[in-house]
């Protein structure tokens, strides 16, 4: 008989804080973000790049090439739907 203490929880979601570079700052209060990730490939068993490119809300100018944390948010407009927390 197991007891409860030696089973694992299940793995809690993120709050949606997610951690990228920002790679374009063209538009006025806002930013492009590339996040990166590494996952191994399921059939191949490579590690393999993937990345997703999203649009942040900001009120300050962030420069290009910065490392940025971006969190979930209601949508603020047709695109955006993550605001930056903290420059790093």
């Amino acid at each position: 008989m197991e007891s409860k203490e030696t089973k694992t929880a299940p793995k809690k979601k993120s709050s949606g804080l997610l951690q990228g570079t920002v790679v374009k700052n063209k538009m006025t209060k806002t930013v492009v973000v590339e996040i990166r990730r590494k996952v191994v490939h399921p059939l191949y068993k490579k590690v393999v790049t993937k990345k997703n490119r999203i649009k942040a809300h900001t009120d300050k100018a962030i420069p290009e090439g910065a490392s940025v944390l971006v969190v979930e948010t209601r949508p603020i407009s047709k695109d955006k739907h993550h605001r930056v927390v903290q420059v790093l």
